[in-house]
Parts: structure tokens; C-alpha cells; sequence
């Protein structure tokens, strides 16, 4: 016997719900089982005073966008090209831009 388009749509839906319900359930354990690595890093950040999240690890403009200056981009040469990649997703910061 051959499901109808109707139920064959309700069959689909039924097993995407039960793996969406399956992914939060995956979730909140897993994110439980994370805790006390999480806690540890929080000490040592604490700890070492860290202060940014390295984003992008090619330029040194890159790396840490809080200690970049306007002119670092363009230390070969002011007509300079950005080549890498990082540049052109991460934007300058915002007390550097002109309104």
C-alpha cells in the first residue's frame, strides 16, 4: 500500500521533530558534561588575565582587533593591498571609523 502525499508529509515531519527533540536533548548534556572544563578555563583566565579572544591567527592586525592601530594594515606600504583573508572579514574598529 502506498502513502498518500499527506501522510508521507506528516511521517517526514513527525521523524524531523524527533530529531530536533534528539538535538536539545544532545545538547543540555553535553553543554552538563562541558561545565567543568568551562569552569577551569574561567580560573585561568582569572588567573593569568587574559583579556581578548584571538580570532584570526595570520596578521598581527588580525590577532587581537582591541590592540590593532589604523596603520598597522599598511606596514609594507601604504598603497598596500590586504592579502589576507581575516582583513577583509574583520572590519577596522568602530572609534576608527568615520561617521
Amino acid at each position: 500500500m502506498r502513502l498518500s502525499l499527506s501522510s508521507s508529509y506528516l511521517v517526514l515531519t513527525g521523524a524531523l521533530l524527533l530529531l530536533l527533540a534528539a538535538a536539545a536533548l544532545h545538547a543540555r548534556f553535553a553543554a552538563r558534561a562541558l561545565l567543568p572544563g568551562v569552569s577551569l578555563m574561567n580560573w585561568q583566565v582569572r588567573t593569568l588575565e587574559l583579556t581578548d579572544l584571538t580570532l584570526f591567527s595570520e596578521a598581527s592586525y588580525t590577532r587581537n582587533l582591541a590592540l590593532a592601530d589604523r596603520f598597522t594594515p599598511f606596514q609594507d606600504s601604504p598603497m598596500a593591498l590586504e592579502h589576507f583573508p581575516s582583513g577583509s572579514v574583520a572590519g577596522p574598529p568602530a572609534q576608527l571609523r568615520r561617521p
